[in-house]
């Protein structure tokens, strides 16, 4: 199953958000991020807290959301947006891929702490974990996104 989660500068809570699923379920998923204005690098402090956490942090770099589009994208199951992207023209996504929005404080704009972020970020990687989205049919996996972005 592959998890591609967005926010606008794809800088900070989709790394978290992609290292924290990659590292809970390895076997399962494979989880992606991007964003419609990419930062140019991931920053230090962000790199520091996810090592500090013991995550990889080999492959993180910010990407356009454009990556996931067109015939030779990876094909993406879920959707799962960390801001509000409502400013941007938002790609096609598959059809039926199941969209949730987990609105998260920006830690790079202050609105909270990284450790703060991560702990929220991993409370709900943990939720989603328990669900079987493989085999839910989309308005299931819809409410179920939903319910876990309250978290």
């Amino acid at each position: 199953m592959n998890i591609l989660v967005l926010c606008a500068g794809n800088d900070a809570r989709s790394i978290l958000l992609e290292s924290i699923l990659n590292d809970l379920s390895p076997q399962r998923m494979t989880a992606y991020s991007a964003g419609p204005a990419p930062a140019e690098s991931v920053p230090t402090a962000v790199l520091d807290l996810l090592e500090s956490r013991d995550h990889g942090i080999a492959d993180l770099d910010p990407q356009s959301w454009e990556a996931f589009t067109g015939p030779s994208a990876v094909p993406v199951d879920v959707v799962i947006g960390l801001c509000d992207l409502s400013a941007y023209k938002a790609p096609k996504w598959p059809a039926g891929a199941p969209r949730g929005i987990w609105l998260t404080p920006d830690p790079m704009a202050g609105e909270a702490t990284l450790e703060s972020v991560y702990e929220s970020l991993l409370r709900r990687a943990k939720a989603f974990l328990k669900h079987s989205f493989e085999i839910m049919d989309e308005g299931e996996a819809n409410a179920a996104l939903k319910r876990i972005g309250k978290l």
